[in-house]
């Protein structure tokens, strides 16, 4: 019987048998609202319980994070060129890892995780906030600086990590590397490939002859 039907009505059905079937249908609708109830509550909880470990393994380095890995990154191409105002997102190091370009108005080129330290929600380039543009997470309005990668506003605890980019001859940007939350690209460079460049400590490789 659905909620929504009546029982047939009955002069002559017995009293007590009529109150005795009303009774049974209201006990049988509360029961199914309890549960209801119940479901609804132990979705919620789940949810929450999720975002709040996904956050916190975010916000503590528990979970993957941007450029980790055992071996050092492939370079890639990541365009042609990249015009002075101009952003592209691109995937790097890994297929997973989600990534962004971005041309400052001075020709410098800066490169960056596109994944927000706070809660991992995808980075944006808004060229038209401010002299320079900025970085922006839509999730909880945050903010990072596009020349340092620094938080500016909003709730992310840490910088993004840097996508080391350089230009060829050609004109072409190449991501070469990254370094995590709060290095230089120097120091991640130097740490992934081992000091292998005159720059970095104690390191006897040729300079980079391309512009960063």
């Amino acid at each position: 019987m659905s909620l929504t039907e009546q029982p047939p009505a009955d002069s002559g059905s017995d009293p007590d048998r009529t109150d005795a079937a009303h009774q049974a249908l209201r006990d049988r609708i509360a029961a199914d609202s309890l549960s209801t109830r119940r479901d609804y509550l132990r979705i919620v909880a789940t949810v929450s319980g999720g975002l709040a470990v996904g956050g916190i393994g975010v916000a503590s380095g528990i979970l993957h994070r941007h450029g980790d890995s055992a071996t050092p990154p492939e370079p890639k191409k990541v365009a042609d060129r990249l015009q002075p105002g101009e952003s592209l997102a691109f995937r790097y190091p890994g297929d997973e890892d989600r990534a962004i370009a971005v041309r400052m108005a001075d020709g410098t080129l800066r490169g960056y995780s596109a994944v927000c330290t706070h809660l991992a929600c995808a980075v944006l380039w808004r060229k038209e906030r401010g002299s320079e543009g900025e970085l922006y997470c839509p999730c909880h309005e945050g903010i990072f600086d596009p020349r340092t990668g620094e938080v500016a506003a909003g709730p992310p605890p840490r910088p993004l990590p840097k996508v080391v980019l350089i230009e060829r001859i050609d004109g072409s940007v190449w991501a070469i590397g990254t370094a995590r939350s709060g290095e230089s690209a120097e120091e991640g460079l130097c740490r992934e490939q081992d000091n292998a460049f005159r720059f970095c400590p104690g390191g006897t490789g040729a300079e980079r002859s391309e512009r960063t």
